[in-house]
């Protein structure tokens, strides 16, 4: 219901703003009132948001990290190593068994769990 009264404010304002003669803007008031009204229903919005659903969220590190190292767009970190065709292999199988990169790049034995390791840091990726 927000966005559809803050819609409706939009409207309200773009039109008054078009019906405006230099400074002489008769509109101005609704203007100024449609504004205000928008700027306070977002910000109810936010805050009630912020506690009905943000607050108390913690986050998940351990499933996070897992997410992390399991993602299959990291294989092109791998590219310089293995190739483009042995890691896109890897993606593949990864993808196929629902294994992690480690895990198929070792079955495949494209790479030793030591090289993969040395070379394969997701969180140095940013």
């Amino acid at each position: 219901m927000i966005a559809v009264q803050v819609m409706g404010n939009d409207a309200t304002i773009g039109m008054a703003a078009s019906q405006g003669n230099f400074q002489l803007n008769v509109f101005l008031p609704v203007t100024a009132y449609n504004f205000l009204q928008s700027a306070k229903l977002l910000t109810d919005g936010i805050l009630s948001f912020e506690q009905r659903c943000v607050s108390g969220i913690t986050a998940n590190k351990e499933k996070m990290s897992e997410n992390l190292h399991r993602s299959l767009m990291l294989v092109t970190s791998l590219n310089p190593y293995i190739g483009y065709d042995n890691a896109a292999k890897v993606a593949k199988k990864a993808h196929k068994e629902n294994l992690s990169l480690k895990e198929a790049c070792l079955e495949l034995g494209f790479m030793s769990e030591e090289d993969f390791d040395k070379v394969f840091h997701p969180e140095e990726l940013v």
